[in-house]
This record gives C-alpha cells, structure tokens and sequence, in this order.
C-alpha cells in the first residue's frame, strides 16, 4: 500500500483542487489519503471531512514538518508520499512516485516535479528558477535533496531517521536537512520529472523575496547540522551561491563611495561581473519566455540580496542558540 500524506493550515482555498485529484488518480494498486490539520482556524477540517476515502487527523498547530511525521506514523503504506496542500498532482503522479521504488530496491527516496498554470511574470521566473535546478540534478543519478511538494520515502527509512526536524517552525528547509541526514547515511534518491504536481508560486515580487529570506534563513541551519553540504549538493547550482556574495559587495562599496570616491569603480566591477554571471539563466530563460529573459537580471540581483539578508538571519539564529545554551 502507498500513504498520501498531505498537511494542510488554514488551507480552505486550495485542500479541495488536491483532494480531488488524489481521488483521480491512474494508479492500480492500493493508496490511502491522510490529511494532517495543523490547527487550521478555517474550515480546512470540513472540506477535509467531506471525503470518505480521506482520513483526518488533528493536531495543535505544531508547523508542518511535526504534521508530516504524525501522518507518517499513522500511514498504513510501505510508501509514503507527501505533497502540499496547495498542490494538484497531475493523474499520473502517484504512479510515477511509485515506479522508481519498484525498479530500484536500493531507492529510499523519490522526488517529483513543479509546474503551474500562473501567467504573472514574477511566477513564470520561479518556474524557470526550478526548471534551471531541474536541469542541474538531472546530471547526477543520485541526489540529496526532496522538497516536501513532492517527496515520497520507504516508511521503514523515513521513521528511521525519525522524519522531519521538527527545529524548523514552518515549510523552510526542514527537507533539506532530512535529505543530507539521508545522504549522509548513504541512502540512495532519485528524481523523476515525469511526477508532476502544479503549484501556485508567489505572483508577487514581495513575496517572491520574501519566500528567499526566509529559506536561506533556515538553509543556514540545515547546513550547520550538515556541515559537509555547504560547498556542494545536487540541486544548488555553484553559480547561484557566488551570486549571493555581489549584492552586499555592489551596495556596500557604493555606500562607502560617499566617503571614498574610488569605492564606486569597485561597485560597478562587482556590477559588471554579477551581470555575466547571469548570462547563461537569462540566455535559456529568453529562449522561452523573452519578457521574463529579460528582467532575469533584475530579478536575479534582489534574489541574491534576499539570500545574503536571509543568511545573515540564519546565523544570527544559531548563534542566539549557542550562547543560550
């Protein structure tokens, strides 16, 4: 049997479209739904309750990733699969999670695909933002990272490793860090982009923004739990973690320029070489989509910025609880 673990939080506006396509599903042999309400104070628990062929479980608002594992230790299926509460799976997708276990006996971990229907610029940038790290862990035949929208785990291993870090409060990175503990053990995942679900990015560019700060925050505190990942892992282009040092570099030295004239040259140097390294996203980005080709850079520098800002949040965070101890 398979275990479909979804949690979901005041997630009334969108827990139905997924349930429903759970219901659908082209699989043939046997998959239970369960539903984890984090403590929602909307009506998530009664559109939830309207299933028959769903269960509902409920618990205080704990975050997601102590919902997960409470729906994992309940899950009946030697595999269990998670996705998000405002995610559609597309009809095939329970199938195309559970074929690699069958093909590999040494796979313990799947992970799927995004994609999304959204037309709004800053949307469209996110999803060539993951279809770029698509392309960078299809070079490798293993991987060390599952996001949680499209994850699915032999139960046996998950309870194992005792599942999520219940550490992180919200839907930051606690993946990441159950996938390096799992890497670390030697323990063997996949991807496969043929499992797809569609999800609603952030259409605006605030919350785009946002949603960086706050996963590089709690990136910093998976990797100081796994300080082997920091130079390279299979999802994070190198690229992408050199970008993140020429926001501060550019503003910082034009900041100071006030004082030092010769500062600004600096600034426009770290300008310069920050724009040719975005050259290869944006010339693969305009190749499908120009308009969002051509705001790449622009997008790519203030990601960058979030990132650093988020950084710097994440160790603050640990050394608040070094000193605390």
């Amino acid at each position: 049997m398979v275990s479909v673990v979804i949690p979901a939080y005041n997630a009334e506006k969108t827990i139905a479209a997924c349930l429903d396509s759970l219901m659908k599903q082209d699989y043939s042999g046997d998959y239970e739904v369960l539903v984890v309400d984090d403590g929602s104070a909307d009506s998530t628990p009664d559109i939830v309750s309207g299933y028959e062929r769903v269960r509902l479980i409920k618990q205080a608002n704990a975050g997601p990733a102590a919902a997960r594992n409470k729906g994992a230790a309940a899950a009946k299926g030697e595999i269990i699969l998670f996705t998000d509460s405002d995610c559609v799976p597309e009809g095939n997708w329970i199938k195309e999670m559970v074929n690699p276990f069958k093909d590999n006996r040494d796979v313990v971990g799947v992970k799927g695909r995004y994609r999304t229907k959204q037309r709004e610029a800053t949307a469209r940038f996110v999803q060539f933002e993951y279809e770029d790290k698509y392309r960078y862990m299809q070079k490798d035949k293993y991987i060390d990272f599952i996001d949680t929208y499209s994850a699915g785990f032999k139960r046996e291993i998950f309870l194992e490793m005792r599942g999520y870090d219940t550490e992180f409060p919200v839907a930051c990175a606690e993946d990441v860090e159950l996938s390096f503990r799992l890497s670390k053990k030697g323990y063997k995942m996949i991807f496969n982009p043929n499992a797809v679900v569609y999800h609603i990015h952030p259409a605006r560019l605030k919350d785009y923004l946002r949603k960086k700060y706050k996963f590089a925050y709690w990136r910093i505190v998976a990797v100081k739990k796994n300080p082997g990942k920091i130079i390279k892992d299979s999802h994070t282009p190198q690229i992408m973690k050199l970008q993140v040092l020429f926001p501060p570099a550019v503003l910082g030295s034009a900041l100071l320029a006030i004082a030092y004239n010769s500062l600004m040259y600096f600034s426009l140097l770290c300008f310069f070489v920050f724009i040719l390294t975005t050259i290869p996203f944006t010339i693969r980005t305009g190749k499908k989509d120009l308009m969002v080709g051509l705001i790449s850079p622009v997008f790519l520098f203030l990601r960058s910025l979030s990132q650093f800002l988020g950084i710097c949040g994440g160790i603050t965070y640990i050394f608040k609880g070094s000193f605390s101890k």
